[in-house]
């Protein structure tokens, strides 16, 4: 926690010094200039606009390069960028969601699943991770798994209608018809007529 502390206290530091300026910064200007290529389409430019200004050990640059570089379409330099503005905020879950887009495009579905556990382990509740983690496990049909993923979402935000669903199909693949219904039932009622929902019940005599 104590390398945590002092990131976050070298991040205020240099926000701080940033601010009392009274002109933009050429690390500024970069990433003003990277901002309207990107509104344009032109990641290119984007991208190219960072690079003047970059420095390695940079989590910013990196983090924003990661991104652009993904909507280029460059997965392997996309997550290049991801990876090292990690290994500069081992805690950054921005890094981690956006270093899982460039492995998903790829395919990489081991390193997505660890990437969504090394989320949880910094933030257990976090709810996208354990949807998508669930995800992962179900399809892969370890449903004793992905049904803890998808009850811890489910509990926190009990109108999620794409948790609400899956939970109640991996509870029917578990054998637990009972508890499938009801959930297929409240899927109904967040979303009328659903196919799945209907799909679901169909399925339990």
């Amino acid at each position: 926690m104590d390398t945590l502390k002092n990131w976050i206290f070298s991040l205020i530091i240099a926000f701080t010094a940033t601010a009392a300026a009274q002109q933009p910064t050429a690390w500024q200007e970069a990433f003003y200039a990277s901002y309207e290529a990107e509104t344009g389409g032109k990641f290119a430019v984007a991208i190219n606009e960072l690079l003047k200004v970059y420095k390695s050990d940079d989590y910013f640059i990196n983090i924003r390069l990661g991104w652009l570089f993904y909507q280029a379409k460059q997965h392997q330099r996309s997550e290049q960028y991801y990876r090292r503005a990690i290994r500069l905020n081992p805690y950054s879950i921005e890094a981690r969601f956006g270093l899982v887009k460039p492995l998903s495009a790829t395919s990489q579905w081991d390193q997505v699943k660890l990437q969504y556990s090394e989320i949880l382990k910094i933030d257990p509740q976090n709810t996208m991770a354990n949807y998508w983690l669930g995800v992962i496990h179900y399809n892969r049909k370890e449903f004793a798994v992905a049904l803890k993923l998808f009850e811890k979402v489910v509990n926190l935000y009990p109108l999620d209608y794409d948790s609400v669903i899956m939970l109640a199909w991996t509870r029917l693949n578990l054998g637990k018809t009972a508890e499938a219904r009801l959930l297929f039932q409240h899927a109904l009622t967040l979303r009328k007529n659903d196919e799945s929902a209907l799909n679901g019940l169909k399925l339990i005599k």
